[in-house]
């Protein structure tokens, strides 16, 4: 049972933003600019999916989602009101994150997929993805 009510429920999920989310884009930046990584723009271009950010001349993207929005199979739970809502909200996000997957890689681009609970658990970890791609370590 949902300990809010439906207007507050309602309310705290339209609070959500798509970018410059404090979870995610926020919890990255101060990563970025420690480990010295340059040359980065925050949601710079028009690009499928508008990655967080962008590393133009190396032509990587990363995106940073958010645990629940993108049915992290590690974190999500899914609602207990409104099901069907919800069920059909998360599938249609992850449907649209592997077009746009697919979209950018036709463009060239080298995508970066970190999830919210990564960035937590292991901000280490995302760098030294991030530095793999950058860099062509891979």
């Amino acid at each position: 049972m949902d300990k809010f009510d439906t207007l507050t429920r309602s309310r705290t999920m339209a609070a959500v933003r798509s970018k410059g989310n404090r979870s995610t884009e926020w919890r990255l930046r101060p990563y970025l600019i420690q480990a010295g990584l340059r040359g980065w723009k925050v949601q710079a271009i028009n690009l499928p999916g508008k990655p967080d950010f962008i590393f133009l001349k190396e032509r990587v993207v990363i995106f940073v989602d958010g645990c629940f929005w993108h049915g992290c199979p590690s974190c999500f739970r899914m609602p207990h009101s409104n099901k069907k809502y919800w069920q059909d909200k998360i599938s249609k996000n992850m449907k649209r994150d592997k077009r746009n997957l697919r979209k950018l890689r036709a463009l060239n681009w080298k995508v970066i997929r970190l999830r919210e609970h990564q960035l937590k658990e292991s901000p280490i970890d995302c760098i030294n993805r991030i530095r793999t791609k950058i860099y062509g370590l891979e």
